[in-house]
């Protein structure tokens, strides 16, 4: 076996940060090097989160300044950094590993790459794009339907865009609904980060259930526009976000009208062999529930049907499918490893 690769992480102190340092602190092929985090440079790891225990000894949180010093030979780069800095915070890094000529991987987790174009992304997000020159270096997309690709680089899809396409993608491919598609979403409180904030931060949210940016979260344009470039057909796609009483999952509900009437049981199949060579993708019977996929990167997926009308329901971790253990399969991939290395424990099950 090859020495793991040397990874480096921006944006080290968030809940996606945190659970790409459990998923890494377990990787045989990738070694972290490097967290970054300017306001809690050289605090340790542990003192951040506490459940890494000693994964990572005394590794202690590092500079901009120290994190571009680890770029030479073969470097893998993540980052959690926030939607807006995270842009030209990594051409600031590619620019330095072509100069050190250093073979850098970057998988972002922030949706600065989600989009092939700037004009895309400032319609969504409301600013310019940081760094427009490097995004024709970027693919985004699932891994289940992203094929092989010559981009080096990687804009991971968001944790509601990840359960929404995963219903949506086969749906619209093998023509069975669509284009007009409802979905209904409810996510934990991790969804919102790690800053408490009115409307997200827990208490708020414990025992109770609403619905936020109904019709207009800034999800759906990038589900629009992803599976439009696999399928070659835009979506019109009613999403209504919610949030919920827990801490960790997705639970997405979508509904279609289908293009002819189908037993659910043959949804199913359909379904079942479109992702038969997506590991991390269960098609069930019944209707899947969160705590059977928490804390792990599987996506369990189940379906009914009534005449022409179906409905797909799909559920995810957030922050493990929906953001790092998503990013994790992409790298592992990018770098030509199984996609499933260091990504196959169970879910916790128990909350």
């Amino acid at each position: 076996m090859s020495a793991p690769i040397p990874t480096i992480l921006l944006g080290g102190t968030g809940y996606v940060a945190g659970e790409l340092l459990r998923l890494l602190a377990g990787h045989p092929q990738l070694r972290v090097a490097g967290v970054m985090s300017e306001s809690r440079a050289g605090a340790q790891i542990n003192e951040v989160f506490p459940q890494l225990q000693n994964a990572y000894g005394g590794l202690r949180f590092g500079t901009k300044e120290n994190m571009l010093a680890l770029l030479s030979g073969k470097v893998a780069l993540f980052s959690a950094a926030p939607h807006g800095a995270s842009a030209a915070l990594i051409a600031e890094f590619i620019d330095t590993a072509e100069l050190n000529g250093c073979a850098l991987t970057v998988v972002d987790a922030s949706a600065d790459f989600r989009y092939s174009t700037a004009d895309a992304y400032a319609a969504v997000y409301g600013h310019g794009h940081g760094a427009p020159e490097i995004l024709d270096r970027f693919v985004s997309g699932l891994p289940e339907h992203v094929g092989a690709t010559d981009k080096p680089h990687v804009g991971n899809p968001g944790c509601f865009a990840t359960s929404l396409l995963l219903a949506s993608v086969p749906l619209m491919e093998l023509g069975i609904a669509g284009p007009d598609l409802y979905a209904m979403g409810i996510t934990g409180s991790t969804g919102s980060g790690r800053t408490p904030a009115p409307g997200t931060h827990h208490p708020e949210r414990h025992s109770n259930l609403f619905a936020y940016k109904a019709l207009e979260h800034r999800h759906a344009p990038e589900v629009a526009g992803l599976c439009e470039e696999r399928t070659g057909i835009r979506p019109s796609l009613h999403f209504i976000p919610h949030s919920g009483p827990f801490a960790r999952g997705i639970h997405m509900t979508m509904q279609a009208t289908m293009q002819k009437p189908h037993h659910a049981d043959d949804v199913r199949d359909a379904l079942a062999d479109f992702y038969s060579d997506s590991p991390f993708v269960v098609v069930q019977d019944g209707t899947p529930r969160i705590k059977n996929v928490v804390g792990s990167n599987y996506a369990h997926i189940g379906v009914a049907t009534d005449a022409d009308t179906l409905a797909v329901f799909v559920v995810i971790d957030n922050l493990v499918k929906g953001a790092a253990g998503g990013a994790v399969q992409w790298m592992n991939r990018q770098l030509g490893l199984n996609e499933t290395t260091g990504l196959s424990g169970p879910a916790l099950a128990w909350t």
